[in-house]
C-alpha cells in the first residue's frame, strides 16, 4: 500500500531521513508577505533574502497558510495519506488542511486521511514524521499509525531562543523600547510551546552562553529519558553546533540533528534563533 506523509511548509525538512519505496513526502508552502513582495515557502525560496528583506523592511510583515485546495491536491493522490500541520494555536493550516479532508471525503468517502496538529512547529514535525515512517513499516494499519502518531507527539517538546525582537516590535507584540532595551543589552528570549500549542516567552537571558544554558535547563526540567533531539536554526549554524556538543556532551546516547529552517521558521524565529525540539518520556496532557 502507498502512504503519502504531507506537511506544511512549518517544518523544517524537505525530504523523509530514509528510502522508501512505499511512502512518499511532500509539503505545501507558507506565503510570507514583506512589503510587495510574497515569498512562497518552497524548495525555490532562498531564506537568507526573505530574512534579510525582513530586517531592511520598517513594515510589519505577515504570513498566510497554505489554502484547502494546495492541501486537496496532495490528498487526492492514490493511497493512505497523513498530514501534519503546524500547531493550531499559531495557525489556520490545521482548520484548511481538514476542510480540504472533507473535500475529498465527499467524492471518496472510502479514502484514508488523517490530520495531525503538531501542536508546534519547525524540528518538532521532523520527529513525528520520523516515528510516522517507523510505524508505517512496523504497524501498517491506518488506524493504529494515526493514533500511535498522536500519542508520540505528547511526548515531544520545543523549545526556542530568539536574539532578534524586530518582528515582535513591527507586528506591535513588544514596545519599541523595550526592544531597544533588549538589543542595547543582548538579551535573548527563551519561550516554549506549552501543551495546548501556544507559544509563550519563559524568560530572558543575557547573552549566547545564557542562552544555551537556558534551553538544557529546560530539556532537564521536561526530559526525564533523552533519545533524539532536532535542532533548527535560522543562519546560525556555529551556535546550533555548539549547543548539538553540549547536548551530546551532557548526555552520551543522545542523537542530535542539526538544519537550517525554512521561510516560516525563519520568519519566527529570526536572524541567529535556535528552535530545539527533543523526545521525553513524559506524557502531555491529552489534546
Amino acid at each position: 500500500m502507498k502512504w503519502n506523509i504531507i506537511v506544511d511548509s512549518s517544518c523544517d525538512s524537505f525530504e523523509l531521513e530514509g528510502k522508501y519505496a512505499d511512502i512518499s513526502f511532500s509539503s505545501v508552502p507558507f506565503i510570507i508577505n514583506v512589503d510587495t513582495y510574497d515569498f512562497v515557502d518552497d524548495e525555490t525560496m532562498d531564506t537568507s533574502q526573505m530574512v534579510s528583506a525582513m530586517e531592511e523592511s520598517r513594515n510589519s510583515s505577515h504570513t498566510s497558510c497554505p489554502s484547502p485546495q494546495a492541501w486537496y491536491e496532495q490528498f487526492v493522490k492514490p493511497g493512505h495519506t497523513i498530514a501534519v500541520t503546524i500547531s493550531s494555536m499559531l495557525s489556520g493550516s490545521y482548520n484548511s488542511a481538514n476542510a480540504a479532508m472533507n473535500m475529498v471525503l465527499e467524492t471518496c468517502p472510502g479514502k484514508k486521511i488523517a490530520v495531525i496538529d503538531s501542536k508546534s512547529t519547525g524540528p518538532e514535525l521532523i520527529l513525528i514524521v520520523r516515528k510516522l515512517c517507523e510505524l508505517i513499516r512496523t504497524v501498517a494499519d491506518f488506524d493504529a499509525v494515526v493514533q500511535s502518531a498522536d500519542e508520540f507527539a505528547r511526548r515531544t517538546h520545543v523549545v526556542f531562543a530568539l536574539s532578534s525582537f524586530n518582528n515582535l516590535i513591527k507586528n506591535g507584540r513588544m514596545s519599541r523600547i523595550a526592544g531597544f532595551i533588549a538589543g542595547k543589552f543582548n538579551l535573548w528570549g527563551i519561550g516554549i510551546g506549552d501543551d495546548q500549542g501556544a507559544i509563550r516567552i519563559k524568560q530572558k537571558v543575557r547573552g549566547k552562553r545564557m542562552a544555551l544554558e537556558a534551553i538544557i535547563d529546560d530539556m532537564k526540567e521536561r526530559m526525564a529519558e533523552p533519545t533524539a533531539v532536532v535542532i533548527s536554526h535560522c543562519q546560525n549554524p556555529e551556535l546550533a553546533e555548539t549547543l548539538k556538543e553540549a547536548i551530546e556532551k551532557l548526555w552520551h546516547n543522545i542523537i542530535v540533528k542539526v538544519v537550517p529552517t525554512r521561510g516560516l521558521c525563519s520568519y519566527y524565529a529570526e536572524r541567529g534563533g535556535l528552535i530545539v525540539a527533543y523526545l521525553s518520556i513524559i506524557i502531555k496532557a491529552a489534546y
